[in-house]
């Protein structure tokens, strides 16, 4: 396994690290013994950074994760997410609208000591405000954060989908120590102000769905995901932007094939090699993928590579929108 350091901890984290949502949420049919045989796998091939939130399953995800992390706590670098809650108790994924986001000092104060519960731990490793709350000034919650740390509940602070300013802001407040976004072959935001800010100060960026949510293995089975399936509320899986991504998918996956990878690994190692402050959290529940992502960390691809990487994106430029409007409201604020 190779390692990467967090930010400016010294905090030596798996290059590779293991979004956890899906054993619980959003993709399809989950199996409990089949996630938990995945979670042993990732301590066996030393993936030590794995990544949660109170939102997936409303909790239950902490709560299946918390029975490999506290026999092997000392293995494990545990980041979990607070601030989506669900109105009237009606729990689901992000973009429903009966979800709306709470970044008040009083939830944060609540919100982490239920996560702490489920995850049956003393102590959170990385703790992100989910989003940056539109209505309260993210100094107010950053500031709660803080309170966090100095409790001993908390060792170090996140962010997710925050705007440089935000990202400037909070720092001021509290070091932060890694900001996660979005960051794949098809979501590139990050790279015009926010990864030069991160940069600077000294922040790792933590990429969740560098994969895309699937799209470079099952762009073509659509037809077969359940009504509750996260996906089928993205753009990219919708009509003309469905068919613009299956060719690009399809193009990316016969370079890869020409290389003796998967375009999966092309992804994955394409993220990698945008710098070593960069640790990816691509999500699995099945142990053949993981052991494909951890592959992908000895790919390494060339300059010749990487200018077909561009070619065939500059060929498929109508990929859509990676949210829905009302969902994208809540990123880079």
């Amino acid at each position: 396994m190779k390692f990467r350091t967090l930010g400016k901890t010294g905090e030596q984290l798996s290059a590779i690290g293991l979004g956890c949502m899906g054993m619980s949420t959003a993709y399809g049919p989950t199996d409990e013994q089949q996630s938990i045989d995945t979670l042993h796998k990732a301590l066996d091939l030393g993936i030590n950074f794995w990544d949660t939130a109170d939102v997936y399953a409303n909790g239950e995800n902490e709560r299946l994760i918390s029975k490999v992390l506290v026999p092997n706590r000392d293995k494990i670098f545990i980041a979990t997410k607070f601030g989506f809650r669900f109105k009237e108790g009606t729990a689901g994924h992000s973009g429903l609208p009966g979800t709306y986001f709470d970044g008040s000092p009083e939830w944060i104060k609540q919100a982490v000591d239920l996560s702490l519960q489920r995850l049956k731990i003393d102590e959170i490793d990385l703790y992100y405000a989910h989003r940056i709350d539109p209505n309260i000034p993210v100094e107010e919650t950053v500031g709660a954060m803080a309170d966090l740390v100095k409790a001993g509940k908390v060792r170090y602070l996140g962010l997710s989908e925050a705007s440089a300013e935000s990202i400037k802001k909070a720092h001021k407040i509290h070091p932060i120590t890694a900001l996660q976004s979005e960051y794949s072959l098809l979501t590139r935001d990050v790279e015009k102000e926010i990864l030069p800010t991160i940069r600077e100060l000294g922040i790792t960026l933590v990429p969740y769905s560098p994969l895309v949510r699937g799209l470079f293995s099952n762009i073509n089975e659509t037809a077969d995901f359940r009504d509750d399936d996260f996906r089928k509320s993205l753009p990219r899986y919708q009509e003309e932007y469905l068919e613009n991504n299956r060719n690009l998918a399809k193009e990316i996956n016969e370079f890869a094939q020409s290389k003796g990878v998967k375009g999966t690994q092309i992804a994955l190692a394409w993220v990698l090699n945008k710098g070593e402050d960069i640790i990816p959290i691509p999500g699995t529940k099945r142990i053949q993928y993981l052991v494909e992502n951890i592959e992908a960390s000895n790919i390494e691809l060339s300059v010749s590579d990487l200018e077909t990487i561009d070619l065939i994106l500059n060929k498929y430029p109508n990929i859509g929108p990676r949210y829905s409007e009302g969902a994208m409201k809540l990123v880079n604020n």
